[in-house]
């Protein structure tokens, strides 16, 4: 479902800020894959699904989803593909207008669009049990405005949207860190429900190694712009984090230094 061949990012070349950000960097993923991604600060996870996603274009490499070539695809043609939620929960909605007037633009993406009612009865009727099954009581207040939820509301509003159409490929950014414990829990069991419900092809970056370990079929860890240890199945659920921690320090010859990620 996705193909990442030999793709190099360096950002500010020739300055003195140069960073080299992925360096040739291989993945592929099958579908129905939920792979979680963890690393230090600056090893390239954002890089990653930014390049994915079309936000940057390549340096050199080639990137395909579910065999189409989308190297020099931009962003917004790339959009009918994906389904993407942000780390933070005021992006990814508008906040000015109400509920079911995002997840209608949600059901929209990549359609041509034409003159005629806004939303028929029997869409908000769709809305309305899509939005029952998140338990977050919505479905009693599609018309209020999105800006009014809390940032759990939202960020569950927005994985609802990116996954509504089934995308060939979810990314999921650090979703859940911009979120106190409780409300992360919450969006991250929905996460796992509705990725398991659709059989979504899944990227999801977090630094929690526990929910690196917990969730998914696979884990890979990157370091300095590169995929240092991958892991699946079997091998993966018996994983601790002194398991990943020792790993780091043997695939990259020092130690895990990322305060965020240990504390998790």
């Amino acid at each position: 479902m996705l193909k990442v061949e030999k793709v190099y990012k360096t950002f500010n070349p020739g300055t003195i800020n140069e960073k080299r950000a992925l360096n040739g960097i291989d993945l592929i993923l099958n579908e129905g894959d939920f792979v979680t991604v963890i690393g230090g600060n600056g090893a390239g996870k954002s890089t990653i699904l930014n390049m994915i996603a079309g936000v940057y274009p390549v340096d050199q490499g080639k990137i395909l989803i579910d065999d189409i070539d989308v190297t020099n695809l931009p962003e917004h043609k790339r959009a009918k593909y994906l389904g993407r939620v942000f780390q933070d929960p005021m992006t990814g909605t508008a906040a000015d207008m109400n509920i079911e007037e995002n997840l209608a633009i949600a059901a929209r993406r990549g359609r041509k669009r034409f003159l005629g009612w806004g939303i028929t009865g029997k869409e908000r009727e769709v809305y309305q049990e899509q939005l029952k099954a998140l338990e977050l009581g919505l479905e009693t207040r599609m018309s209020s405005k999105v800006g009014l939820l809390s940032g759990g509301q939202r960020q569950a509003l927005t994985l609802l949207m990116a996954s509504l159409e089934k995308p060939k490929l979810l990314l999921l950014d650090e979703h859940t860190a911009a979120l106190d414990p409780k409300t992360a829990k919450k969006v991250l069991d929905l996460t796992e429900e509705i990725v398991n419900k659709d059989h979504l092809t899944t990227l999801m970056i977090t630094h929690n190694m526990k929910d690196a370990i917990r969730l998914g079929n696979r884990l890979i860890m990157m370091h300095e712009g590169q995929i240092i240890y991958d892991v699946s199945g079997e091998e993966k659920k018996g994983l601790k984090v002194p398991d990943l921690l020792a790993k780091f320090e043997e695939a990259s010859g020092g130690e895990f230094s990322n305060d965020r990620m240990m504390l998790s």
